[in-house]
């Protein structure tokens, strides 16, 4: 039966009384379609291109709208005149004015930042059904919420008051209900069977029974940034992460030589922790074993003579493959007080482009910039290059006795534009140039999330820059920031051929980590270029692999080849490596090749060395290498008599095989690794142990 027009435009009314205000519009654009006699299938199909048409085009200006009209149960109440108002509805969305494309910053510009709900004169702002606006230390941040974006919780908020069946309260007609309390992190589709009772509309914001207006929410706490960027990062996450290639078994009777640069970075590990912090599991990609074993510091011996550092080793049973063994190693670089150490020449390198334009992204920056600042003496000197559509110099050089001046410089910083990367590079390197100080420590430190997307930056003519620098003793440090668009596998590159290092900030704790407690090792290299080499005694050793350092691995030739780069040690740091090892049983078959033997000669067996440790390094300002060397014996410790270092570091690395789903992982269980790390906490003065441990059990809960 064919429906008046009226009767179609009062029931629109009932599912939207705003649609009053356009009456004359609708009433006109519903006789011309029915004129038309449009008709559309109201099927699966329908809907789901309905839905996607208007949260792209639209910018979910009515979300609640378009789910009551895909409620089946009202398409059937309505029956064939709802076909006419689904298609209607697509028609008037389309023609009331432009796409709400303006940035978070220009929707703050037009707004009040006193965080409450204020009026928006503009038509785009009009059509926002849910805004947030919340004022944090850095920022104002304006949100879009709608109920069919929350994912899952531990809790549900509680609406404040009791609604008066228009969209206020019983006691003040009129005012919106407010959603009261609840973690914007636990806020999920649980919430809304609580969120909208009373309120008329189903959990899934059909209409009900009542036919009273949702609750609109308003002020949701400050962890809306968080909550924002976590959604934004789920939507338009263009993260990017090298792939992880694990160091395969190999005989040891075929290629007993293993050769690697040390790494000291620990970026994966802080990237990882961020992951689990809003409730997921990392990227396989993301996990680099050798950099969450490195995050931690051990208690391997102070160096004592010639060298600047010292080692340790040690063999015990491996604890996700009993069959198995697991060699340590440990460097323990030589600790430096802060007054001992050479004057600093540093450019902070900062992008201010509008990608980083987030709390968790510029807003950290600049009070982990302001951190480093105050850690800087009078003979040291700063300057600050900042880089967005164009590079420009902030801050000349500096001296670290004008503090103010350069808290006052960070302070001013704001985002906005594209991001030109390498021209930012290219300044900050010409003003660490122009302000070289001789014998001391000459670098750059370049804080972004890795999104150069403008400009001349291929990563090829930026590492050809970079390496070019750092042969004239100009280094670089890389300190990444935020989510969703993060860069990971470029600014790893970057570092590691600029002979620096590469940390990932995701809270005003690691920066201090990294920026005040670890300084010295952040900013002061004391050996460079080291590498090890391990000869395996093919008596002794079946097959080994080497966990991690899989972008360090060099070629057996490259030990004793000054030219090669390779990882610097700074001051203070640790470093450890990890080799699973296969024992071997009986005798070694010599290998049958068309031109040679490969055989066990009776040397390998009359001795009880596992494995030669061979190490290389040069001193901050040479280019010629230094020679140590030192044999292992297997000492055939248990696992449970293994040393506090061993047990936690072996923890550290199950911890990595089975985040990386490693198809070495063999027996490895997230209980093992609790175990593990329970019984080797030490002395745990920062808490970073413990904070291990609860990370291992959020990901075990995520996991299963």
């Amino acid at each position: 039966m064919r429906m008046t027009i009226k009767s179609i435009l009062n029931e629109l009314y009932e599912i939207d009384p705003s649609f009053k205000d356009r009456e004359k519009e609708i009433e006109k654009t519903v006789k011309k379609l029915m004129e038309s006699k449009i008709d559309a299938p109201i099927d699966n199909n329908f809907k789901q291109s309905l839905k996607k048409r208007l949260l792209s085009e639209m910018g979910k200006t009515r979300p609640s709208l378009f789910k009551r009209l895909l409620k089946p149960r009202l398409i059937l109440s309505f029956g064939g005149a709802f076909a006419v108002l689904a298609v209607l509805l697509v028609f008037i969305l389309m023609q009331t004015g432009p796409q709400d494309t303006r940035t978070k910053s220009d929707l703050i510009s037009e707004t009040s930042t006193n965080g409450r709900m204020e009026k928006m004169e503009n038509k785009e702002m009009q059509s926002l059904e849910k805004v947030i606006i919340t004022e944090t230390e850095e920022k104002t941040v304006i949100s879009r919420l709608d109920s069919s974006t929350i994912s899952d919780t531990k809790s549900k908020p509680k609406l404040s008051g009791e609604t008066d069946g228009k969209g206020g309260y019983k006691d003040e007609p009129g005012k919106p209900d407010v959603l009261q309390g609840g973690d914007l992190e636990e806020l999920t589709l649980n919430y809304q069977t609580e969120a909208f009772e009373g309120s008329g509309y189903n959990p899934d914001g059909s209409l009900g029974s009542e036919g009273q207006t949702p609750p609109q929410y308003k002020d949701l706490s400050n962890l809306v940034d968080k909550y924002n960027a976590k959604k934004d990062a789920e939507k338009f996450n263009t993260e990017e992460y090298t792939k992880y290639r694990e160091n395969g078994f190999l005989k040891a009777i075929d290629n007993p030589l293993s050769t690697f640069s040390i790494d000291v970075d620990t970026a994966s590990y802080a990237n990882v922790r961020r992951f689990l912090s809003y409730g997921e599991l990392p990227p396989p990609d993301a996990v680099r074993i050798e950099e969450l074993v490195n995050y931690f510091t051990y208690d391997y011996p102070e160096p004592t003579g010639e060298h600047p550092f010292a080692f340790a080793t040690e063999i015990s049973a491996c604890p996700w493959e009993e069959s198995h063994k697991l060699l340590l190693i440990g460097l323990q670089g030589r600790k430096m007080e802060l007054a001992s150490l050479p004057p600093s020449n540093l450019v902070f390198l900062i992008d201010v482009s509008g990608s980083m334009d987030e709390p968790e992204k510029l807003g950290l920056l600049k009070k982990a910039f302001g951190l480093l600042t105050e850690q800087m003496r009078p003979n040291d000197r700063v300057a600050i290059v900042v880089y967005a559509g164009a590079a420009g110099l902030v801050l000349p050089s500096t001296s670290g006795e004008k503090k103010r001046d350069i808290l006052a410089s960070l302070d001013k910083l704001e985002a906005g534009g594209s991001t030109a990367g390498s021209e930012g590079i290219q300044l900050a390197y010409e003003t660490a140039a122009n302000n070289f100080l001789q014998g001391g420590n000459n670098r750059v430190i370049l804080a972004t999330d890795g999104d150069f997307n403008v400009g001349p930056s291929s990563e090829g003519e930026l590492v050809r820059l970079i390496e070019e620098k750092r042969k004239q003793g100009i280094y670089l440090t890389i300190l990444g920031f935020g989510m969703g668009n993060y860069k990971d596998s470029k600014m790893e590159q970057l570092a590691d051929k600029g002979n620096g290092n590469y940390a990932y900030i995701d809270n005003l704790k690691e920066a201090a980590k990294v920026l005040v407690k670890e300084m010295a090792g952040t900013l002061f290299t004391i050996a460079k270029d080291v590498k090890l080499q391990l000869e395996f005694n093919p008596a002794r050793v079946d097959s080994y692999r080497l966990i991690g350092y899989s972008n360090r691995m060099l070629a057996r030739e490259d030990f004793e080849d000054d030219t090669k780069d390779a990882g610097e040690l700074g001051a203070g740091h640790t470093v450890t490596a990890l080799y699973e090892i296969v024992p071997a049983k009986g005798y070694n078959q010599p290998t049958e090749l068309k031109y040679q033997t490969t055989k066990v000669n009776e040397q390998a067996y009359a001795t009880d060395d596992i494995v030669t440790l061979k190490f290389r390094y040069k001193k901050p300002d040479s280019d010629t290498s230094i020679p140590i060397e030192v044999a292992v014996r297997d000492e055939d410790t248990s696992l449970h008599s293994a040393s506090v270092n061993f047990r936690f570091a072996s923890a550290v690395a199950e911890w990595g095989l089975i985040l990386s789903q490693s198809e070495y992982k063999e027996n490895a269980s997230y209980r093992q690794v609790l175990e593990l790390a329970r019984s080797s906490l030490g002395y745990d003065e920062e808490g970073y142990r413990n904070e291990f441990v609860s990370l291992v059990e959020e990901s075990s809960r995520l996991g299963e």
